[in-house]
């Protein structure tokens, strides 16, 4: 059982890109779209607002909420509502019907087990998902300022990405102690993921006269850079929320 600490709108970041450039997967289909908060703590209330904010983008979405603490679940169930539900389970992922998952969003949940448990959580999520499904595995500090993610599919992990607080933004590398748990113990001299911050710091440190027009064009001036050198998402809407994401075969272990 995980601490299960958690804080309102934690989740924005990782809620806005599942709602934004990742909602086409909520739309279409024979059947409502499932979606599960594996592992949503001691309160629902991540699992209450990716229902909220999904339910904008794909009015049928059914969020289920998951625990393997029995008495999370009894807290939880006063909260639930149409499209809504709580329900004890793990990794296995338990819908009705033996039904598989469109979307698994599992924060802060691998990060307090061993790296060499990722691998094996990794593969039993996979074979919950429908064949257009995603498992996103993912850790944010407590207020959700910086948070990163890994995008999974069912044959294993795409992508990284990364959200920041530009308005708190020091360096990019400072998001080094929020990396999933496949990369924290990683972020050290020759890795990728190591060399891969290394550089966004220096592209973030040569893009330090856009500062003087905010944040914001700095922040975009240095993704842009480093895109000439890592195979970096070209999304400037969301470089604008101080969001990027890199291919996962670039940052790898």
């Amino acid at each position: 059982m995980t601490r299960g600490t958690t804080n309102p709108n934690r989740l924005r970041k990782v809620d806005r890109w599942l709602a934004g450039p990742q909602a086409f997967r909520l739309r279409g289909g024979a059947r409502p779209p499932v979606v599960v908060d594996l592992g949503y703590g001691a309160s629902p209330v991540t699992a209450v607002e990716l229902h909220r904010r999904l339910r904008r983008v794909a009015g049928d979405v059914e969020v289920v909420g998951l625990e393997i603490d029995p008495e999370r679940v009894r807290v939880a169930r006063p909260h639930e509502r149409e499209g809504l539900r709580f329900a004890v389970g793990g990794f296995e992922v338990p819908l009705p019907g033996g039904a598989h998952a469109r979307v698994v969003r599992a924060f802060n949940v691998l990060r307090q087990y061993d790296e060499a448990e990722v691998a094996g959580a990794w593969e039993r999520l996979a074979a919950r998902l429908d064949p257009e499904g995603i498992a996103v595995d993912g850790t944010c500090d407590e207020l959700g300022r910086r948070a990163t993610w890994v995008c999974l599919d069912r044959r294993g992990p795409v992508t990284l990405t990364l959200a920041m607080s530009l308005r708190h933004l020091e360096t990019p590398s400072d998001l080094a102690e929020r990396l999933p748990k496949a990369l924290i113990h990683h972020n050290v001299p020759g890795e990728a993921i190591h060399a891969f911050l290394a550089d966004l710091d220096g592209a973030w440190a040569r893009a330090a006269p856009a500062a003087s027009f905010g944040r914001r064009q700095r922040f975009l001036s240095a993704v842009a850079d480093a895109t000439a050198r890592w195979p970096i998402a070209r999304e400037p809407r969301r470089w604008r929320q101080g969001e990027l994401t890199v291919a996962w075969s670039a940052v790898a272990p």
